[in-house]
Parts: structure tokens; C-alpha cells; sequence
């Protein structure tokens, strides 16, 4: 067990199977504590709250006078199991203070979540800017990386005062932007957690927050804007074509990266949608190429990833009808506000005008003015190594609004700087899920219970050498192999785990 000190210090699967004893003692009143403030804070406040079987506690806080951060520690009337379990965000939104900071209390967590100052809106970035039209350095400070310290060091006062005794274990929680948080705390906090559970890590945040734009700049720049039904063919040709290279056909592209069908093999294919019929045109083919190949600058050089092959469109390519009928391509919302709230600075900006050159010059921006404040990108793990840290990450490979590639970068950047894959492996797992969309959904076989494989590794020392996963139907298991072994149909049921083999 890790000693913690606290002087120095979007969908998610929630459910731990690892339980520790319920404290013994009488529920304590709900009522406010005393916490002192984190170091270049004030708090304004502290209120409690009875709530359905917890109380909770919520803290105010501000840096500048101007910033006002909520930070809600919910704390189980009954069956506390001496654990804390710190609750992320999604896009824009720092934290969620729905269910999934319940379902944290109903497995026997004090749980945290905050909303760093800014909106609960995912979508809205109408903070980003002072009255004068500068970015809001505190509040992107904020949800950047601030807040989610924040997060744990309240957490952790607020549940020793109320049940007069410390947190035994405390975990990170959290997908996409919450996935991106739990690997700040990793590389910027080393000592805030035990455990991290941080899937589909929106890291690398400065290349994929402009690169998810890149399909509405093809298309606009095009001037082709494929309907619906040629999209789907799209993605339904590459998996017909490459499903089957790991063994078993069941609509399921496991690593899209090696997936080498050429879209203009449907050129002239006719496709029928709504009653209507479209030809695919070669124009059509060249924007799906470039979509998928992903973004790259004036010299056709590579600046980031593309679409995986196989995984939905919708959000990321999706097209849509004017009142006229033609169609037009709304862009990604996250990337859209990015682009204008922290890039142009123009909450109005119509990223449909962007040109390939200045779509370009945008990311190379991004990079420039945000990558050490929001880039969540460095590999140097060696703080929370050293401090006995477990970071374990699920990562989607149809995942469409955060391509995995990034996650992968990162891992590799990590394995150079820490000794290779098998070194890394003691503290840091990463597992891929072949046909999973961003933080669940999809074909593939969805964990089941990684904050329970999680808690089993920090608690018992039981390193996860897969997850076990299931389709949402239940009708098929595969276990998930951790990085660098892949898993492999070696035949059998293709719909029993036993089927498959890691290698």
C-alpha cells in the first residue's frame, strides 16, 4: 500500500470487484468540514448536502478572485470501503456530478468530481475568453490541469474530516477528457493516486483537438460532400475487405491502421438511401482517401491520423442537408470550439472557409501556443513509477472521435524513455478493443470491469494480463490483450474467448 501525503499533494465502467472492509463507524452527520485550501487557492466556501444514501460536501474555490471552482465529495452514509474514487469529464466539461459520481458511492467510494470554473456544458466553451478577447489563462489552467489536483487533495481532506480516518486507497476514473486527466495526474501528480483508469486519453490534446477538423476541411476544400448511403459504403467495403485478417470474420476491423483497401475500388458502385439513388464518384473516393490517410500540410506531409478504417463516421464526416437539399459537413463540434475559442479567438469563426494551407497553420498553432499547457504529452513517467502508481488504459480501435493512434504514439514515446515495453508494463497497461467506439459501444467486445482489474492490480499486486470482455448482446467473449500482444483467433467458436490467444 502507497502512502499518500496530502501536504504534497465523458460513459464509464465503474464496478470494482475488489472490496475492502466497510468502515465500522456510526454514520457521521452531514454536515460542512473544514479543509484548508490547496496551495495558490482560497476557499470561499464549504455546504453540505444530504443526498440519497450520501452526503455531500461541496467546496468553492478561486484562484484570482475571478475564477469560481466547484469541487462535490460525495461520502456514503453506509458501507464506506475506505477508498476514493476522483470522477473525470468529457470534452469541455471537467468533471460529472450524475451518475457516475452515484455509482461510485453505491460501490462503497467517497467520490469527487469538480467542474474546474467552467460550464458542465461539454459543448460550451464561452469561458474561453475575457471580456477583451484573450484566452482565459486561469480557467484553461484550470480545466487543463489544475482543477483534477484539486480534485484529489479536497477529496482526500474533505473524506478523512467527515470520517475521521484517511483514505486507504484512492483512484482516478475517467474517459476522453477524463482520460486525458488521469494521465495529467500521472505526469504532473504523480502522488494524487494509486490507481489511474483512463481510457480513450484525449492526450497529444493540441494535434487531435485541430486534426478532427480535418474531414469538414476535405470536404469543403473538395467541394464534394458524400450523402450518408456513400459513407456507408465506404466504411462497409474496408471492413468486408479487411475483417478476416486476424482470422475470423464477424465485421470487425481489429487493427485498421494495416488495412489497405483503396476506396476507389467502389467508384461507379450505385447505392440506394431514403429511395434515392447515388453513384460513388471518384471524387467521392478521394475524399474518403484523404479522410482516412488524415490530415497533412501544404506539402502533403502527414500531420496526424485519419479516420480509422471500418469505424463509424458520423461525427467526425457525417454530412448533412441545407433547407435547399444540398449537403454540407458541420465539422466536429470539439474541434470546431477549439478552433475558435483558443485558435481564432472568434466564437462566430467559420471554420467551413479554412483552406488546406490554413488548416495546416492552425495546427502547427495549436502546438506551439497550448502543447505545454494542455498537450498532455510528456512520456516521462518516472515520478509515478516511482511512487508505485498503476495506469491502466482501453482504448477503442473504431474509436472515430479520438483515433487511437494518439494513444499509441504516446505509449511508444513512454517504452523509450522508461526501458521498452516490458518495463513499462509494471505500472503502466494499455489495452486495445478491436471494434469498440470511443469509451464503449460498437461491434467489439466491451470490457467488463477494468476499475475492478484496476483496484485488483494495486491492492493485490495482480498485474491484468487481459480484460475480459463481452459484446453488448452478450452473444460473444474475447479477452483483451495487454500492449504490445494483440489478440488472435486460433479457431474454435469464434464467439468464445477461448478462441483467441495474445501474442
Amino acid at each position: 500500500m502507497r502512502r499518500l501525503f496530502l501536504a504534497a499533494t465523458v460513459p464509464l465502467l465503474l464496478t470494482a470487484v475488489t472490496q475492502l472492509a466497510p468502515a465500522a463507524a456510526a454514520t457521521p452527520s452531514c454536515a460542512a468540514v473544514a479543509v484548508p485550501a490547496p496551495p495558490g487557492a482560497k476557499i470561499e466556501s464549504v455546504t453540505a448536502e444530504p443526498k440519497t444514501a450520501f452526503c455531500q460536501v461541496t467546496v468553492t474555490l478561486t484562484h484570482d478572485g475571478h475564477d469560481h471552482v466547484r469541487v462535490a465529495v460525495a461520502l456514503p452514509d453506509h458501507g464506506w470501503t475506505g477508498r476514493l474514487q476522483a470522477v473525470g469529464g468529457s470534452a469541455y466539461a471537467a468533471g460529472n456530478f450524475g451518475a457516475p459520481l452515484e455509482q461510485a458511492v453505491k460501490d462503497g467510494y467517497s467520490a469527487v468530481t469538480t467542474d474546474a470554473g467552467v460550464s458542465e456544458n461539454g459543448l460550451d466553451t464561452s469561458w474561453a475568453l475575457t471580456a477583451d478577447g484573450r484566452v482565459d489563462r486561469t480557467l484553461l489552467t484550470n480545466f487543463a490541469t489544475r482543477s483534477a489536483h484539486e480534485e484529489a487533495v479536497l477529496g482526500k481532506a474533505v473524506t478523512e474530516r467527515y470520517y475521521h480516518r484517511p483514505v486507504t486507497y484512492s483512484y482516478w476514473n475517467g474517459c476522453s477528457t477524463g482520460g486525458r486527466q488521469g494521465y495529467s495526474e500521472a505526469q504532473n501528480y504523480a502522488g494524487d493516486f494509486d490507481g489511474i483508469l483512463a481510457n480513450a486519453p484525449a492526450v497529444e490534446w493540441t494535434q487531435f483537438a485541430v486534426a478532427t477538423l480535418w474531414p469538414q476541411v476535405v470536404m469543403n476544400n473538395e467541394h464534394d460532400f458524400p450523402s450518408t448511403c456513400v459513407l456507408s459504403a465506404f466504411q462497409k467495403a474496408a471492413i468486408q475487405a479487411c475483417d478476416a485478417r486476424d482470422g475470423v470474420t464477424n465485421g470487425i476491423v481489429d487493427q485498421p491502421d494495416e488495412c489497405g483497401y483503396d476506396p476507389r475500388r467502389l467508384v461507379g458502385t450505385k447505392v440506394v438511401c431514403d429511395g434515392r439513388e447515388f453513384t460513388v464518384t471518384a471524387a467521392d473516393a478521394e475524399v474518403m482517401r484523404k479522410i482516412w490517410a488524415g490530415p497533412a500540410d501544404e506539402r502533403g506531409r502527414r500531420l496526424w491520423f485519419g479516420l480509422p478504417k471500418g469505424a463509424d463516421y458520423t461525427w467526425l464526416a457525417g454530412t448533412q442537408p441545407r433547407p435547399d437539399g444540398t449537403l454540407y459537413a458541420p465539422g466536429f463540434p470539439v474541434a470546431v470550439q477549439w478552433v475558435r475559442s483558443f485558435l481564432k479567438k472568434q466564437p462566430d469563426f467559420d471554420t467551413s472557409t479554412l483552406t488546406y494551407g490554413e488548416f495546416a497553420e492552425l495546427f502547427r498553432q495549436s502546438v506551439r501556443e497550448y502543447d505545454t499547457v494542455i498537450g498532455t504529452s510528456d512520456p516521462d513517467l518516472t515520478a509515478f513509477r516511482r511512487t508505485g502508481g498503476k495506469l491502466l488504459t482501453v482504448v477503442g480501435t473504431a474509436d472515430q472521435l479520438i483515433p487511437p493512434g494518439g494513444a499509441l504514439v504516446y505509449r511508444t514515446q513512454v517504452d523509450r524513455q522508461l526501458g521498452g515495453p516490458q518495463r513499462v508494463n509494471d505500472f503502466y497497461r494499455l489495452f486495445l478493443a478491436p471494434g469498440v467506439q470511443h469509451c464503449g459501444g460498437g461491434d467489439g467486445a466491451q470490457p467488463s470491469n477494468p476499475l475492478g482489474a484496476l483496484v485488483d492490480w494495486v491492492e493485490h499486486g495482480r498485474a491484468p494480463v487481459t480484460l475480459a470482455a463481452a459484446t453488448a448482446d452478450g452473444r460473444a467473449a474475447r479477452d483483451l490483450c495487454a500492449y504490445p500482444r494483440v489478440s488472435r483467433y486460433t479457431g474454435g467458436d469464434p464467439a468464445s474467448a477461448s478462441s483467441y490467444r495474445c501474442r
